[in-house]
């Protein structure tokens, strides 16, 4: 009589602790309020906070022949970015934060910071621009709802 046994699979499957939350945050009140209701909604997640340095604020065209930055510029604005995040950390000094700091264009960056950090949630400001100025500008919120794979909230 064959004997039947019994063989039991186990998977190892690693699951982080928590969600992370990016928030992206530039020089605007919108980005502090948003900040301010991530950490409210998501008292004990990672606050991804991200700032994107735009090549357009210093008048960098991606389709020149030799595209460059007017000399200082970058190491400025890195700087810039240091101290804005240290200052949205201050105002939320219990919270759990990480600091992500790219170049690029903002919606396209933020999109792909949401895959490379492993985000579940962002919470962003807008700036609530209405008629010629949004057609002219674009709405960066706007892109990131339409591109993100994961939920977003907006903050005005």
């Amino acid at each position: 009589m064959a004997h039947a046994r019994n063989v039991q699979a186990t998977a190892v499957v690693t699951r982080r602790m928590g969600k992370r939350i990016l928030v992206p945050v530039d020089d605007s009140e919108q980005a502090r309020r948003a900040n301010a209701l991530a950490v409210e909604l998501f008292p004990e997640e990672t606050i991804v906070l991200l700032h994107v340095i735009n090549p357009a604020d210093a008048g960098f065209n991606w389709e020149a022949a030799m595209p460059s930055f007017p000399e200082g510029w970058y190491d400025q604005q890195q700087e810039h970015a240091e101290s804005l995040l240290d200052d949205i950390e201050a105002e939320n000094p219990d919270a759990d934060y990480e600091r992500v700091v790219e170049l690029g264009q903002p919606a396209q960056t933020i999109a792909e910071t949401i895959e490379a950090e492993d985000i579940d949630h962002v919470v962003m400001g807008s700036h609530g621009r209405r008629g010629v100025s949004r057609l002219l500008l674009g709405s960066v919120a706007e892109t990131v709802v339409r591109k993100s794979p994961v939920p977003v909230t907006i903050v005005r």
